[in-house]
């Protein structure tokens, strides 16, 4: 959220993120306010280089251009300073010297030349190679020119490069000479070397600039190298842009307002696969080991300062190698000793209820958007008033109409929910049964704690949360309104308490808080709703098949707006690109006209050979992929790169079974009568490049198991003194077997069996210590071959 933002009256706002100066999310509009609440969450893999993550308020304008208020933006290497908390953030001027983007490539030297009287002097040889990477001007591909200066006291000679028509990655390969001038104070002694004074003051400076032709010409960003660090040597290198000296310091003071940040971010470095072999091997088996506390993936969350740090790497790490449904029964299991009570099963924050949270998220996405989105989809875009607290309800509302409305919603998300079971994905069958039985079997005189232990689950903490927070989920592109986010929270509240085995009695209905929901439960007949409760948990918890009926449903993976380029149809002469709506699904790939019309142009999966990235230089565009299906190639371009990299990933993902994938592809495209990479000219001769997919490590296909290994590897790393301490904690008690000495020093930590977690701690930290060698080889190898202004 953000607060006491100028213009100081009620305005309409939205925030963007932004990579640099690339956009790549961007909030719902708040209307009429000067603190607007945003409560928006996204999340994203960054798929490019970047310096800079900002984020933009923007005042929204009907008849004008967006009026952007303020920024805040954080380097990438200070993103780690605000990691996993909320900040906030005095909005910052947008200033246009400081919004920069890209890198440059130079060749910089100094040459010794023999003057016509016999004395030597020092010439510069600057060689602008290219630039990759600068923004979009007005959404278009820029029209960049360099200029490049030396700098020094009383001197600032300056060159100028040739304009480069519509690319962010301009191809200069120009080449200028600089006479270093020499100092009066010259004796032959120093012939072969340049003196320290001419060259401490001097510097060379590369700004970029978009062409205006009619209008002010826009900078786009500079670096500066000293002469003097390259003496008689010569190097090239790539270079981050940056601003000007002056940008960001605005002559302004005025406070700007302030914006509310989350902010997560996480860097590793991944490894081959091989180096993670014991590391994994010895998490894969935690299930095996007894007891559960002394296994390598128990002892991970016990050492993490917040759980959830360990549970998400760690689930998707055993999904990926379908180990996950054993550990989670025996960590339930483990938990269920502690609970003394049946009505209380699986309601806390353990590492069981985390693990099967994340387990929910991550394989149930398609069961929530097939299950909840059309009823969702409904109560947001035609909302009925619901309220029905006395203390809330506004001028002219009728509490009974409302709680008409409310029921009707209600019953219809039960409806949903309770014939949903067919859709139910395996694993989370697989895992219901675990909970059911082991929950039965340690409170074996309560016959209703099976059920318990299943609905604390698939509705308190899957569904009812998914009803109150739609967007986290993906059923909603943008947080609700407060008028629907209320309705929202009512309709949870009430498939909680519906869900919740044996809420309905009277006896229960007392105990509510509210009052207003005591009297809404009334009028639901207990029978009925728990009868359709018990039927969905037993169809849910069952390790039986489902009807292939429910299998022939096709899987909705993906959809949004992108752009496509025309595939025959041409207009005066020239095939131009359309907006079209993409949908993924597992069995096709179509585009609309518009969302929710008749698909155009389908694309069966099974047909699809290869999906790749498509080069800049075949259309002058950013961000463009290609589907190499049986007809001409379908080229595409998505908004932004974050939006590119998941579209790719989706299709690899879908397509890579197909038989006929290809091996060899065209990475530009096919344009007046030759391919523009390769200048074949035949259509359909044999790719030049290999493809990706083709390639394991250049890919993520699903979930990247090494990469979770290594998340896991940076958490033991952080939390080394705390293994340490736990291995001391179990050598002490295995030794004295006594009453336990200083028991602050583990009595947070759970050791059921100290020689088996002493052994498997060991195991961790040998592990942990070899894999920190080969990141210091690993690193050591990168900061050699690292040359001075290189990013």
């Amino acid at each position: 959220d953000a607060k006491h933002l100028v213009p100081n009256k009620m305005r309409d706002f939205f925030c963007t993120i932004n990579l640099d100066q690339e956009e790549v999310f961007r909030t719902q509009v708040v209307e009429k306010s000067l603190s607007p609440y945003f409560g928006e969450e996204f999340y994203f893999e960054i798929p490019r280089p970047f310096q800079w993550l900002s984020f933009y308020i923007y005042d929204k304008s009907v008849l004008q251009k967006d009026l952007r208020i303020g920024k805040v933006s954080i380097k990438k290497e200070d993103l780690c300073n605000y990691t996993g908390k909320e900040n906030w953030f005095m909005l910052q001027p947008v200033d246009s010297n400081s919004e920069v983007q890209g890198k440059v490539h130079l060749e910089l030297k100094l040459n010794e030349l023999i003057t016509d009287n016999g004395s030597v002097c020092q010439q510069l040889v600057v060689q602008i190679k290219e630039c990759h990477g600068l923004p979009l001007i007005n959404g278009q591909n820029c029209d960049p020119y360099a200029t490049v200066s030396l700098v020094g006291p009383s001197r600032n000679d300056q060159k100028k490069t040739k304009v480069k028509k519509k690319t962010s990655n301009p191809q200069f390969n120009e080449t200028f000479y600089f006479e270093v001038t020499r100092s009066s104070s010259y004796t032959k002694k120093s012939q072969f070397q340049v003196e320290e004074e001419d060259i401490e003051k001097l510097e060379v400076r590369v700004d970029l600039w978009n062409n205006g032709n009619l209008v002010q010409d826009v900078f786009l960003g500079e670096i500066k190298v000293p002469v003097k660090v390259l003496r008689n040597d010569s190097f090239r290198a790539w270079y981050l842009l940056q601003p000007r000296e002056n940008g960001n310091k605005s002559s302004k003071t005025d406070d700007l307002g302030s914006l509310r940040l989350n902010i997560c971010y996480t860097e590793d470095c991944v490894l081959p696969s091989e180096y993670y072999t014991s590391l994994r091997n010895l998490l894969l088996k935690s299930s095996d080991v007894q007891p559960i506390s002394a296994s390598a993936a128990y002892i991970l969350s016990e050492v993490c300062r917040d759980k959830y740090d360990a549970v998400l790497p760690l689930v998707r790490l055993l999904l990926h190698h379908h180990k996950l449904v054993p550990f989670v029964a025996a960590v339930a299991e483990l938990d269920l000793k502690d609970t003394q009570e049946a009505n209380t099963v699986f309601r806390g924050n353990s590492l069981a209820t985390r693990c099967v949270d994340e387990m929910m998220k991550i394989v149930g996405k398609h069961y929530l958007k097939v299950t909840l989105k059309p009823v969702i989809d409904e109560i947001c875009e035609s909302p009925k008033p619901c309220e029905i607290d006395p203390i809330k309800l506004r001028e002219g509302d009728n509490v009974e109409i409302n709680m008409e409305n409310l029921r009707y919603y209600v019953d219809k998300v039960f409806r949903e929910i309770v014939r949903s079971s067919i859709s139910c994905p395996t694993l989370m069958c697989d895992v219901f049964y675990s909970l059911r039985h082991l929950a039965a079997k340690r409170f074996p005189n309560d016959p209703h704690v099976q059920y318990s232990a299943v609905s604390s689950f698939v509705f308190l903490r899957f569904f009812a949360v998914a009803v109150v927070s739609p967007h986290t989920f993906h059923l909603r592109p943008h947080h609700p309104d407060a008028q629907t986010s209320r309705t929202l929270t009512l309709i949870s509240k009430a498939i909680q308490t519906l869900g919740s085995w044996g809420s309905l009695n009277k006896s229960k209905l007392s105990s509510f808080k509210e009052t207003f929901m005591c009297e809404f439960f009334k009028t639901f007949q207990e029978e009925k709703f728990t009868e359709s409760v018990k039927k969905f948990l037993d169809d849910v918890s069952s390790t039986e098949s489902k009807e292939p009926s429910g299998l022939s449903e096709p899987v909705h993976l993906k959809e949004g707006e992108m752009y496509k380029r025309a595939q025959g149809r041409t207009r005066i002469g020239k095939k131009n690109f359309k907006k079209r709506w993409f949908c993924l699904t597992s069995r096709e790939l179509t585009y609309h006209k518009q969302q929710d019309k008749e698909p155009i142009f389908t694309i069966p999966i099974k047909n699809i050979l290869a999906v790749e990235k498509l080069d800049e230089n075949s259309f002058n565009k950013k961000n463009m992929f290609q589907v190499l299906h049986g007809e001409k190639p379908l080229y595409i371009q998505a908004n932004n790169c974050v939006e590119a990299s998941e579209w790719i990933e989706a299709l690899c993902r879908v397509t890579r079974c197909n038989q006929k994938r290809l091996s060899f592809y065209h990475p530009s495209a096919f344009l007046n009568g030759s391919w523009l990479c390769c200048k074949a000219t035949i259509e359909n001769t044999v790719g030049c490049a290999r493809c990706t997919a083709d390639v394991p490590a250049d890919t993520q296909i699903e979930i990247d198991g090494d990469r979770e290994t290594e998340r896991i590897y940076s958490l033991f790393t952080i939390n080394m003194s705390k293994l340490q301490k736990l291995e001391e904690a179990c050598g002490s008690i295995a030794v004295y077997q006594g009453p336990r000495k200083e028991p602050d020093d583990y009595s947070n930590f759970t050791i059921e069996d100290s020689v088996a977690t002493f052994h498997t701690l060991k195991q961790i930290i040998d592990t942990v210590e070899k894999l920190n060698e080969s990141h210091e080889k690993y690193q050591k190898k990168r900061s050699s071959s690292a040359k001075y202004g290189s990013e």
